[in-house]
């Protein structure tokens, strides 16, 4: 390899409109399509007019006259709907009952949790484009916008994350059928440990690279690793890359495995006494 060659990096090509954070990492965020938000925010709707109505019930049991029922009622009618969404979101970090049934949850644009500022903002709003407009504007914004944002969520800077993935399945693999009668004799074990995580690194982040970038990288990498390999097969350098990652693990995992039997053979040695001991 020659001197002034730079050793090869593993990288993936970023979309237009992935979020960035301030340190330029980027956040794997899947917005909540609009007919998710729309389910989430009926809900809400429902349980906010059922506590309306009991509360608003609790009241007219009292004896108030004309004025003070409209003055309770009007506090009611703003706790209902400003105070109590503010509420709730605010102290579950962008939750509420329809979002955590529906798998959602209100964060902001770079991927944080929300606050108080993004709460009122986001309930003040729903007042007009949810209770005023029986919610046909908060459904026409959303379906308009890419990311199923409606009115509040534009002013407030937020959007609905899916927080229910599939849960990580790490990619496991055996030794290529091309390269089973090469692992019987391959000496792997003069790798070093970094240029093995390099290797391992490429083969997660493979799929996500473009062909002539996974051609680019798979050759440099094979070719560093050449010289602590013996023998070497005539394969692709990508297949011999997860032969040799796939044989180290095999072979690793043996080892532990030997070590771990050693000492569960040595485990009644080790905790009992000598002869003659006494006991204490």
């Amino acid at each position: 390899m020659p001197a002034d060659a730079a050793p090869a990096r593993t990288s993936v090509a970023l979309d237009d409109e992935a979020v960035l954070t301030g340190e330029a990492v980027a956040l794997d965020l899947r917005p909540a399509s609009a007919v998710m938000r729309a389910g989430g925010a009926a809900i809400d709707v429902v349980l906010t007019i059922v506590v309306g109505l009991l509360a608003l019930l609790a009241i007219s049991g009292l004896d108030l006259d004309e004025a003070a029922f409209r003055a309770v009622g009007i506090a009611l009618l703003v706790t209902c709907i400003v105070v109590l969404p503010t509420a709730v979101e605010t102290a579950s970090r962008g939750r509420s009952v329809g979002k955590l049934v529906m798998g959602i949850r209100v964060v902001r644009d770079d991927g944080g949790s929300i606050g108080f500022r993004h709460a009122l903002i986001r309930a003040l709003t729903g007042v007009l484009e949810i209770w005023l407009t029986f919610g046909g504007l908060a459904v026409l914004v959303g379906f308009l916008n890419p990311d199923s944002k409606r009115l509040g969520d534009i002013l407030a800077g937020t959007h609905g994350q899916v927080e229910r993935v599939r849960a990580y399945v790490p990619a496991s693999f055996g030794v290529p059928d091309a390269l089973v009668a090469w692992a019987t004799v391959a000496d792997v074990g003069r790798l070093p440990d970094p240029l093995a995580r390099r290797v391992a690194t490429f083969l997660r982040n493979a799929p996500h690279l473009a062909p002539a970038s996974r051609q680019r990288v798979a050759a440099s990498l094979a070719a560093e690793v050449a010289p602590f390999v013996s023998p070497i097969p005539h394969v692709e350098p990508e297949l011999l890359l997860a032969g040799f990652a796939a044989l180290r693990r095999d072979r690793d995992l043996a080892a532990l495995a030997l070590v771990d039997a050693r000492m569960t053979a040595l485990e009644p040695v080790l905790e009992s006494r000598p002869n003659g001991f006494p006991e204490r």
